[in-house]
């Protein structure tokens, strides 16, 4: 059965899916690498900010101490920082600051975190983190001027429910940390936006508590942040882990949990930000290279925004190493994109969301459908996933579209690129090619190749100011349209039945090539 798309937008399609993209641990931003995976993010799909760990860490140098002739001296050095976010802007994101982790001079404790040992442990001396964090703030105004980091929004810290990112759990120690820090972003510049508490899943019962002491102690919060993931238990293996997954609805449902806890609250109506979100939690699990994947996430895209102000994809390239270095090319990494920019079928999620229109025509179950002023109509399209308890799917799936196009149209060009077990997926190329732990330049050039949507064309004719669009997806397809009006130019003398080798069927209904 045809769905009819409605003729008027129901209203623009919010944009809350690019608000921000997570990251590996800021000093990896010094990396080329890196560098050239943002770049190439930043073109296809142009994020607004960019989260990630270890802002503060001893390998960022922020804070260093001298010892000379018995006597401690301490300076606070910002020139890696100042790398970091000179690259940042440049390429058109702005950071979302988390501070964190604990710089080793200031910390309490000798407990890390990951294999480049970020300190999980609260500040020997509140006094310093605040001179600390007062410090950091009014050196990136006077960087970059206030109006710029005024739009930075100020996370503090990173799952302090978890006892591997923050000492014990301890939820009062926490409580205290982000007081001091508020206090101490506001008393910079009373317009600088902070929020958190940044916790994981699973912990929704820090909603109460933080609530009560924020709004009993007049604590400043402007935003709320929290994580959002659906896999279960690890279940390791050499290098690598496999996890069950939950329904993608229930992505949804962890976006939609602070507003619900904070509803009749000081803090009911603040935005909202999901600071990290994926399928899995883990770094070395092979579902983040897949097509599934993309399928799984791309209801997620179309509707998160309706929840949350932002939501976070952790993270847009796999030059990350929380586990340690990664030991082969594909390996389960949480990016986008892999080493040497080779895009994941999530990429190109992405970059598809960034072409779709201005305004929301439909929405469904396997499909969005967009508009733009000039009359262009845009669909994503997917098939539905599960999770684990609904592992098996069809072998395809139709979505069958009637689009309205701009009165007076008498043709269409339709542009289909798709991304599927086969299309468009690198990772499936690289099993191909023998799953080589580190490509050679042909090996890679192959897999840049591979990486590419499948992409067909044809001329659909209108009738009664709409196109029928009838897609067959294939196992774990996204699949973008774009429909563009036509209007044909006459060429004197020009017939194309006179070329050598044209295929007449092909001249009468090229449309019919869409259906395959």
């Amino acid at each position: 059965m045809r769905t009819v798309v409605p003729t008027q937008p129901s209203g623009p399609l919010p944009d809350a899916w690019r608000a921000c993209v997570g990251t590996g641990r800021m000093n990896l931003a010094l990396r080329a690498d890196y560098r050239d995976s943002l770049a190439q993010v930043q073109r296809d799909v142009g994020f607004r900010h960019i989260r990630g760990h270890g802002l503060l860490s001893d390998d960022m140098g922020v804070l260093r101490t001298d010892e000379v002739d018995g006597r401690t001296h301490t300076r606070y050095a910002f020139s890696y920082v100042d790398q970091v976010h000179d690259f940042f802007l440049s390429v058109g994101v702005r950071p979302f600051l988390e501070l964190g982790f604990m710089p080793s001079q200031l910390a309490s404790g000798d407990d890390t975190v990951f294999w480049w040992k970020g300190n999980i442990t609260p500040p020997r001396d509140h006094r310093e983190w605040v001179a600390l964090v007062r410090a950091l703030l009014r050196h990136q105004i006077d960087r970059y001027g206030i109006e710029e980091v005024r739009r930075w929004p100020v996370e503090v810290w990173n799952e302090p429910n978890l006892t591997v990112f923050w000492k014990d759990a301890d939820q009062e120690a926490y409580f205290r940390l982000y007081e001091e820090t508020a206090r101490a972003v506001k008393d910079v510049d009373a317009d600088l936006q902070v929020g958190g508490p940044a916790i994981s899943p699973g912990s929704d019962e820090w909603w109460a508590p933080f609530t009560d002491f924020v709004t009993s102690r007049d604590v400043p919060v402007d935003f709320l942040s929290r994580h959002a993931y659906t896999s279960g238990p690890a279940q390791h293996v050499p290098f690598g882990t496999y996890q069950t997954l939950m329904p993608p609805q229930h992505l949804l449902e962890q976006f939609d949990a602070p507003r619900r806890h904070v509803e009749g609250t000081r803090l009911a109506g603040l935005p909202v930000h999901i600071t990290e979100f994926n399928t899995s939690y883990r770094p070395d699990n092979p579902v983040h290279d897949t097509a599934y994947n993309a399928a799984y996430l791309a209801p997620v895209l179309a509707g998160g925004g309706d929840l949350v102000d932002s939501f976070s994809y952790w993270t847009f390239c796999d030059v990350f190493e929380e586990t340690n270095i990664p030991t082969s090319f594909f390996h389960g990494g949480f990016g986008m994109l892999t080493h040497r920019q080779v895009a994941k079928p999530t990429y190109h999620l992405y970059a598809f969301m960034a072409r779709m229109g201005r305004d929301v025509l439909a929405r469904g179950d396997d499909h969005l459908v967009c508009v733009d002023p000039d009359g262009r109509v845009t669909v994503l399209a997917w098939q539905p996933v599960g999770g684990t308890e609904a592992a098996d799917v069809p072998a395809d799936h139709r979505v069958s579209l009637s689009l309205p196009v701009p009165a007076g149209t008498p043709a269409a060009f339709v542009r289909r690129d798709r991304v599927n077990e086969h299309d468009g997926n690198a990772y499936a190329a690289w099993r191909e090619l023998g799953r080589p732990f580190s490509p050679t330049p042909r090996e890679l050039d192959l897999l840049h190749a591979c990486a590419a949507p499948a992409t067909s064309h044809a001329h659909a004719p209108v009738h009664g100011d709409r196109v029928d669009l009838d897609l067959v997806l294939s196992r774990h397809e996204v699949t973008f349209v774009e429909v563009l009006p036509v209007t044909p130019a006459h060429h004197e003398g020009v017939d194309d039945r006179r070329l050598l080798g044209v295929d007449d069927d092909r001249l009468v209904a090229p449309h019919e090539r869409l259906r395959a």
